[in-house]
């Protein structure tokens, strides 16, 4: 039976929700064992308590669905890149929920032999910092906790240091202060401003190709503290020039999420590992791809996540920092979680017409693990916008 959902014009078309999943949703095609070819992160997002969120309020986080997603991506054979921007790390998540985030969510990584790897800001400063010791002092308490935790630092861009930073120098500063200090290598985090407009011109400069020079500087100094590189600029050319030019030894993780087939297939000169927010929705597929990648396969590698690609570029379409409406839309749709409610209000950031497109493209390719359930969800969820 067909399905109707919303055109952005204010049309309705008829869709022909599939009957079956894709085998790569059941789990019927999953092999036991790490990936071995590449080094895999999802992003993962946070269940919301639907009974004490609201909008405002500190974050009210259901703490047995996030950590038992966490186990789904472990179970796929992903590693968990926890606390970062996939999270709500400054849009409904504040440092204290991202603490206690992190502490949990290590303690069942240890509990399952999950990789886990942590996200590392300064968004404990809810106002301007007035130096760069301030900055510098809210990365290194975020640091210790990280580390106490035993998870890897990943040391994600900061919007107080973007805003305090007068040029090149003041971030060589604090990244070099932080690098030289830091118990074990870390992963250094370049987001783009399409994911966060307060993050413009990081690095020193809206110049990307003196941005560029500048970030490989920090890295140059200390490679045996950088593990790796996260790219988040939906560039893949500017990743692999970046990715060319990093010292022996570093690895580049991409962070784009419109070009991460080819950029993780790589070429004759490298690839890149991969750390995403859109392997949150797709962890089953990408995995089983990485696996067809370990028998040195990159055709059937592509022919597995080259189709997912058009509901990435969806989810992630302008403005791209909402782009965790659509993933956790779907995570309620695969039965990830009972409801549709996000830490901050952030359920409302997206139209009907944009996630009724993430239902149909994520049906086509076979996403949902029971899609009798999405389709239900779906009309429970159009029912109430009166379609």
């Amino acid at each position: 039976m067909s399905i109707l959902l919303p055109r952005e014009n204010g049309e309705l078309y008829a869709y022909e929700p599939r009957t079956e999943p894709a085998s790569y949703a059941t789990g019927a095609t999953r092999a036991d064992g790490p990936l071995r070819s590449r080094i895999v992160y999802s992003a993962a997002h946070v269940v919301a308590d639907p009974f004490r969120t609201a909008p405002d309020q500190p974050a009210a986080v259901d703490w047995d669905a996030t950590l038992a997603f966490r186990r789904h991506l472990w179970a796929n054979g992903l590693g968990v890149a926890e606390a970062m921007d996939t999270a709500q790390r400054g849009m409904g998540l504040d440092w204290a929920g991202a603490a206690e985030l992190i502490r949990r969510s290590a303690a069942e990584a240890k509990a399952v032999g999950g990789r886990i790897a942590c996200g590392v800001g300064t968004d404990q400063l809810t106002g301007p910092a007035a130096t760069l010791a301030e900055v510098t002092a809210a990365y290194e308490e975020q640091l210790a906790v990280v580390e106490e935790s035993g998870s890897q630092a990943i040391l994600m861009a900061s919007r107080a240091l973007a805003a305090l930073a007068k040029g090149p120098e003041d971030y060589l500063e604090v990244y070099g202060h932080l690098l030289r200090q830091s118990a074990e290598p870390v992963v250094l985090h370049w987001l783009g401003p399409m994911f966060d407009p307060a993050l413009t011109g990081y690095w020193g400069s809206e110049d990307l190709d003196a941005a560029t020079d500048t970030f490989l500087e920090v890295i140059a100094a200390h490679p045996d503290k950088v593990d790796g590189i996260k790219m988040s600029l939906l560039d893949a050319q500017r990743e692999i020039d970046v990715r060319r030019r990093l010292p022996k030894g570093v690895r580049c993780y991409t962070g784009d999420d419109f070009n991460y087939p080819e950029l993780i297939a790589g070429d004759e000169q490298g690839f890149s590992h991969a750390l995403l927010g859109i392997f949150d929705p797709l962890a089953p597929v990408a995995a089983e791809a990485v696996r067809v990648l370990d028998t040195g396969d990159k055709e059937g590698f592509r022919a597995l996540l080259d189709p997912t690609v058009e509901l990435s570029r969806h989810l992630f379409g302008a403005p791209t920092r909402y782009y965790k409406t659509g993933v956790v839309f779907l995570a309620w749709l695969a039965g990830h979680q009972s409801h549709f409610t996000m830490v901050g209000g952030l359920h409302a950031a997206r139209s009907l017409p944009h996630l009724a497109r993430a239902y149909e493209l994520a049906d086509r390719i076979g996403l949902f693990p029971d899609p009798a359930l999405a389709e239900s969800r779906v009309r429970q969820f159009l029912s109430v916008y009166g379609v």
